[in-house]
C-alpha cells in the first residue's frame, strides 16, 4: 500500500513539473520587444530653447496650466540637476531592466493575452512614493529617482519606506500597479476583503515573478518575512479571538495593511513585527484557494473575497 503511495505521489510530482516546464516554454516563446524611451535624459540634456520641441513629443508630461518659466527652472535648477546625475550614475545604461521588463511582460501576456505591449518612459519626478511606478495599459512611467538604493544620500524617508528604493523593486512595483489596473476597487470595509485584496495582489507576484523571493514580493526583509512564517498561527487565532475578520472599523487598515514600520496588535511584541501583516495573512489565504481550485489568474482578479475565504481551506502553519 505504502508502494503505491508513494509512486502516486510521484506521479503527481512529475506530472506538475511537466506543466510548469511546458508552461515555462511558452512563455518563453512569446515575442517582446519593449521600446524605453528615457524622458529624464531627453528633458534634462535639452537646451532652455528647445523646450517646444519636448512638450510636442511628450504632451502628457506638461498638462496646460503651468507656464514654460516652471520648467525651465526645472531644466536649471542645481538640486533637479543633481537629481538628474545621480539617475544617471545609477542607469547610464537601461539595457538590464529592460531585459527584466520583457521577461515581465511576455508572462503577463501569457496569462493576460490581449494585454498591449507598452513603451516604457524613465522619468525624474517628485519622489512620490507612492507612486513609483504607473501601468496605463499602453505606457509603463517609471521614476528613476525612487531607485536609487535605499542607503542613497537623497532619502530622508523613514527606514520601512526607504527599504524598498532598490533597483530590484522595480518589477515588483510594475505588478502591483498593472493589479490595480485589471482590479476593481474594493467596495467592502470589512478587513478580510482588505487582506485578501492585498493577498490577490502579492499571488500576482508569485505568478508573474517567480524567480522573486517571498521578503521582494513583500519589500519586507528576510528577517521580516521570517518572523511572519513563525507566527502565522498566532497571528490568525488573535484576528479570529478579537472578531476582526469581518469588521469595518477603519483603524484596523493603518494596524494591519497599510505600510508602517510595524502592525499594532498593542501587545509586547509591536517592535518585533513588520507592517501590514494583514496583507501576508491574506497573501496565504490566497495561494491556499490557488492551490485547491482550477482558477486562472484571470478569474482570481475578479472573484469576491468571501468566495476566495469559502473556498481556500486556510489552515495557518502551526
Amino acid at each position: 500500500m505504502n508502494k503505491y503511495i508513494y509512486a502516486l505521489v510521484l506521479c503527481c510530482f512529475f506530472l506538475s513539473c511537466d506543466k510548469k516546464n511546458k508552461e515555462e516554454v511558452a512563455i518563453d516563446e512569446i515575442p517582446m520587444e519593449i521600446k524605453v524611451e528615457r524622458f529624464d535624459k531627453v528633458f534634462f540634456e535639452t537646451k532652455p530653447k528647445d523646450l517646444d520641441k519636448i512638450k510636442k513629443e511628450f504632451p502628457f508630461f506638461f498638462p496646460p496650466g503651468n507656464e514654460d518659466a516652471v520648467w525651465l527652472d526645472k531644466m536649471q535648477d542645481p538640486l533637479w540637476r543633481e537629481l538628474y546625475t545621480e539617475v544617471q550614475k545609477k542607469y547610464p545604461d537601461f539595457e538590464p531592466v529592460k531585459s527584466k521588463l520583457e521577461v515581465l511582460f511576455k508572462h503577463i501576456k501569457y496569462h493576460f493575452p490581449k494585454t498591449e505591449t507598452p513603451k516604457v518612459i524613465t522619468v525624474i519626478s517628485e519622489m512620490d512614493y507612492n507612486n513609483k511606478v504607473i501601468y496605463a495599459d499602453s505606457l509603463v512611467i517609471i521614476s528613476l529617482e525612487m531607485y536609487l538604493g535605499k542607503e542613497h544620500k537623497f532619502y530622508q524617508f523613514p527606514k520601512y519606506i526607504k527599504q524598498n528604493f532598490e533597483e530590484n523593486q522595480i518589477m515588483a512595483d510594475v505588478v502591483s500597479s498593472f493589479y490595480k489596473r485589471k482590479a476593481s476597487p474594493v467596495m467592502a470595509k470589512n478587513l478580510l476583503s482588505k487582506m485578501i485584496d492585498s493577498g490577490k495582489e502579492l499571488y500576482f507576484k508569485d505568478v508573474l515573478l517567480p524567480e522573486y523571493s517571498d521578503a521582494d514580493k513583500m519589500g519586507y526583509t528576510k528577517e521580516q518575512i521570517e518572523w511572519c512564517d513563525q507566527n502565522e498561527s498566532y497571528m490568525w487565532r488573535y484576528f479570529i479571538e478579537k472578531e476582526m475578520l469581518y469588521s469595518d472599523d477603519q483603524k484596523l487598515m493603518p494596524r494591519f495593511i497599510n505600510p508602517a514600520p510595524f502592525s499594532k496588535f498593542y501587545l509586547e511584541i509591536d517592535n518585533e513585527t513588520p507592517g501590514q501583516v494583514g496583507g501576508w495573512i491574506g497573501w496565504q489565504i490566497v495561494r491556499s484557494y490557488m492551490k485547491n481550485n482550477e482558477v486562472s489568474l484571470q478569474q482570481l482578479v475578479g472573484t469576491s473575497a468571501k468566495e476566495i475565504f469559502e473556498k481556500s481551506k486556510y489552515k495557518p502553519r502551526k
